[in-house]
């Protein structure tokens, strides 16, 4: 649990990580591909690498029953976004599974725009009966990624993973930390549930709290990590008891600035209601 858990809090980890996978494909400079199939939905995603960290006519191609529904060149905001496989699965194989829970695989296309830590975006095709096409939505998850986990048992995938926007908000980025944020696909839409799983978010402030004590003993002012525990507390409807502990926690010269950009932050962002 804490090694995940750290994992979530340290989003530098997770761009290095999939630098490393880059890495590994880089030796080839031929056409390469990423596949999967769920029943008779098959996906593969192909690729030419010219040259080393660039990635050109990246394209994705559906089937079903063997005939070909969707074959398409995919966006890119650079030549240097990566088509992965499932970023905490398997590299090489691309996500196909029912989000939604209604018994009709989505096509997950992953990328890594590069970089030491960032970032990954999803592209999430989902199939209309009525139209017999594919359409997709984009969802950006910043330096961080994700990982799909049934947290509650009932046959569909959450997405777990951080709020990117505290990224640099109150500190460097290698000091940064993140609350806790939880996601479901529906019906062609991400919505946010994290407010849902409230053991979840209690153990993660539990451990930002920890990870704050020890680097406050290392000699850090901590300002990341406080402002995403509290951000953890207001999802528990605990905001003023999380304020209590951030205030005796933090007594620096700066507090009053600090205290109000955190409050301001908040609700641009909406824990803040």
């Amino acid at each position: 649990m804490l090694n995940n858990l750290r994992a979530l809090l340290s989003p530098s980890l997770i761009g290095l990580a999939v630098f490393s996978q880059m890495a590994v494909f880089a030796q080839s400079s031929s056409a390469e591909t990423i596949t999967g199939q769920l029943g008779n939905v098959s996906a593969e995603i192909s690729y030419e690498k010219p040259e080393e960290y660039q990635y050109k006519n990246v394209r994705l191609q559906i089937s079903r029953a063997g005939k070909v529904v969707l074959d398409q060149k995919l966006p890119q905001e650079s030549e240097y976004d990566r088509p992965v496989g499932g970023i905490y699965e398997k590299e090489d194989k691309l996500p196909i599974l029912d989000l939604d829970g209604d018994k009709e695989p989505e096509v997950v296309a992953d990328f890594f725009t590069g970089g030491a830590h960032c970032c990954t975006y999803s592209l999430i095709y989902r199939y209309d009966k009525k139209s017999q096409k594919y359409t997709p939505i984009r969802h950006d998850w910043g330096n961080g990624a994700y990982r799909l986990k049934d947290l509650d048992k009932d046959g569909i995938v959450e997405l777990e993973s951080q709020d990117d926007r505290f990224a640099y908000a109150f500190t460097a980025y290698a000091a940064s930390a993140y609350p806790l944020q939880i996601w479901q696909y529906r019906q062609g839409k991400m919505v946010d549930v994290t407010r849902r799983y409230p053991k979840l978010i209690y153990s993660h402030a539990s451990e930002l709290w920890k990870t704050y004590t020890e680097i406050r003993q290392q000699g850090d002012d901590g300002k990341g990590f406080l402002a995403a525990y509290l951000a953890d507390k207001y999802l528990l409807g605990q905001g003023e008891d999380g304020w209590k502990r951030v205030r005796q926690a933090y007594t620096k010269s700066d507090r009053n600035q600090y205290f109000a950009d955190i409050r301001k932050f908040f609700r641009e962002t909406g824990y803040i209601k």
